[in-house]
């Protein structure tokens, strides 16, 4: 498997001077933390700092040049956020533009033209992850067919690019393509596997009960490959009808994002949008999963824990020297204030504790 990355995501940066300040103010005190050489970053770009990067050679030369002498290095960029990724309120906003608008295609392609300039000499290709072509609905045959039409489009940008770039469609609850089987469903016969796989987040995996190797083994049977992981745990809710389990579970919903909920009961998955919705919607039968990315290291207190052996579960089924690893616990800055840490330090003590799962796979 490749070097592990952080996502920088978690960094309110929207345009390239904030982008260049993540790199002082964390990336590289997490590096110095670790004691570590190097260290990867999964860079998430705002659709207008993409453009203005794709557009100037100069200014992507230069990037590469911070990163360089700051021992950081870059394989994969996250594409799925468009912009305002940190705005009040993001929830259902973080799907668009969906797949069905130009706009999505020509994000994801400035991207490409990033990666390939900030990519080193010797990684073996670049990933990109995006989004599960959007929220469920609306969805029409229409959109279907300019969906596929715009992934044409990009792929064959992909193969224009001078280094090896390759499309992680990520599956998400909630939208087009829910889970794993959704998405091999729809992406298997339609793309070109050498530029476009999956992008296997084991927080989503874990929220939709789906078993990791049984995911992992669909997803190969189908000719495709899982092009990155992004290493998340889900918040898990063994007894949600518990009032002290209930309670502590109430924290976790706050108003920034999406927490799709899915309960576990007599063999279906039953569904709520959100975390408040699932207070008043969801009976309580079975366990509950949040989709609320919680830090590998710090598995909340009982009542509550945590889907880390769903992470395991990923890695071990995983081919070796496949996908690109990537920590992405974005929800550093809204996590109840009990459960918040330093960030420097709570993202070098993630990337450790995913460093040690990687190294027992």
């Amino acid at each position: 498997m490749t070097p592990l990355s952080y996502c920088t995501n978690v960094h309110p940066a929207e345009d390239l001077h904030g982008v260049l300040g993540q790199l002082d103010s964390y990336a590289l005190p997490v590096r110095e933390r670790l004691g570590a050489d190097r260290l990867g970053l999964g860079l998430w770009l705002a659709a207008d700092v993409a453009s203005a990067l794709a557009a100037d050679p100069a200014e992507r030369k230069r990037l590469r040049a911070e990163l360089d002498a700051r021992g950081l290095e870059v394989v994969t960029l996250n594409a799925f956020p468009y912009g305002g990724f940190h705005d009040p309120v993001v929830k259902q906003k973080v799907y668009r533009p969906r797949w069905t608008d130009r706009a999505r295609a020509e994000y994801t392609l400035n991207c490409a033209t990033v990666l390939s300039g900030l990519l080193p000499d010797d990684a073996a290709f670049g990933s990109i992850s995006t989004l599960p072509l959007g929220w469920r609905e609306p969805w029409t045959p229409e959109d279907d067919t300019a969906a596929q039409r715009l992934l044409d489009e990009v792929t064959a940008g992909l193969r224009a690019q001078d280094r090896t770039i390759r499309l992680a469609v990520e599956p998400e609850p909630g939208c087009i393509l829910d889970t794993v089987h959704d998405a091999v469903t729809w992406l298997a016969g339609r793309v070109d596997p050498a530029h476009v796989g999956l992008c296997l987040d084991t927080c989503h995996l874990a929220v939709s009960f789906a078993d990791p190797a049984g995911a992992v083994a669909e997803i190969t049977a189908a000719g495709l490959d899982v092009v990155k992981v992004q290493m998340s745990a889900a918040l898990h809710v063994p007894d949600p009808r518990d009032p002290a389990a209930r309670e502590a579970l109430a924290a976790f919903d706050e108003p920034r994002y999406l927490h799709q909920t899915r309960e576990s009961a007599g063999g279906d998955v039953r569904k709520a949008d959100d975390l408040g919705e699932a207070f008043a919607d969801l009976p309580g039968e079975g366990p509950w999963r949040v989709h609320f990315h919680v830090p590998l290291h710090a598995t909340p207190a009982a009542p509550l824990s945590s889907t880390t052996e769903v992470l395991s579960q990923a890695l071990a089924a995983l081919p070796p020297e496949q996908a690109h690893l990537e920590v992405e616990t974005y929800t550093w800055t809204v996590l109840p204030e009990a459960h918040r840490q330093d960030l420097i330090g709570g993202i070098a003590a993630e990337l450790s504790f995913a460093a040690g799962l990687v190294a027992s796979k």
